[in-house]
């Protein structure tokens, strides 16, 4: 049986939001078009924000600066719902506010009111937003040589690790912004280094994911007891689970689309290539 894509995830807002979608636009260089396209910075003032929503270098190594679950778990309760330029914040399914994305009023406004509801959170947050070098944990991390990125997750690997740790563990905790099914637990890991396609949108398998404590939290819940990267070092002896892509092309994916390795694919064309050249069938009939 061949992987296929069982859910397409995003996340306007960096590390407080996550939207399930049937398909999405891939950018070359760049991803799933709108994910991670927001943050937040902390402990930076207005001009410093600026500075660093539109320098990517500006962010290696300075997680400090930048709102996330691992240094505010608070903020795991919370979501956000971006469409038509409207930005959403929401606790609990309710609406809390709507914001105007483009109107620098309301994004302090918006601001304003995260403060207000989490006071522990360190003074000033200020949303930032750039399209072309989204917020994604590859921008700011010093340890891998690429700046945008796509996650992929195969749920027969979070599927084992949960029958090995007798846990119930939700496929969200991992924010993957392309969930896959279809194939053995762990065979993902192979992938690195190789070419993958999904509907001709082709995709390089740059590395595993090591994760942090973030996955420690409880869905929707600043409740972090879970201890879940503990125990992902224990049962595997390393704390990843997913890989991370780089888009080749521009295109389309969508839920239902089939994963190829491009190696696969190539030993497909030789073998059709071989086979015509000696007359032996048709190359046409070779792939219907």
């Amino acid at each position: 049986m061949s992987a296929t894509i069982s859910s397409i995830n995003y996340c306007p807002v960096k590390s407080v939001s996550f939207q399930s979608i049937n398909n999405c636009k891939i950018k070359k260089n760049i991803g799933i078009i709108g994910d991670r396209i927001f943050a937040f910075a902390k402990d930076l003032d207005l001009d410093q924000a600026k500075f660093f929503e539109k320098n990517p270098d500006e962010r290696k190594g300075k997680w400090n600066k930048v709102l996330t679950l691992k240094n505010s778990p608070v903020l795991n309760k919370y979501n956000f719902i971006f469409k038509d330029e409207k930005l959403t914040f929401i606790l609990k399914d309710k609406e809390i506010l709507t914001i105007d994305i483009n109107q620098i009023s309301e994004r302090e406004a918006l601001s304003n009111k995260i403060s207000d509801l989490e006071d522990s959170l360190k003074q000033p947050i200020v949303l930032m937003k750039n399209n072309e070098y989204p917020f994604f944990d590859t921008s700011i991390s010093k340890k891998v040589d690429f700046v945008n990125s796509v996650s992929l997750l195969n749920i027969q690997s979070i599927n084992d690790f949960q029958k090995k740790i007798e846990k119930k563990v939700e496929t969200s905790i991992f924010r993957g912004n392309i969930c896959i099914d279809g194939m053995e637990p762990w065979k993902e890991r192979e992938w690195i280094g190789k070419i993958i396609k999904i509907n001709n949108v082709s995709f390089k398998v740059e590395r595993n994911i090591p994760r942090c404590v973030a996955i420690n939290l409880k869905p929707q819940t600043d409740d972090n007891s879970f201890n879940l990267l503990q125990l992902l070092k224990k049962t595997y002896n390393h704390f990843d689970m997913g890989i991370y892509l780089t888009a080749l092309d521009d295109g389309e994916i969508n839920i239902g689309n089939t994963i190829d390795l491009w190696l696969k694919i190539q030993l497909q064309v030789d073998l059709a290539l071989s086979v015509y050249l000696h007359g032996n069938l048709n190359l046409v009939n070779l792939f219907k």
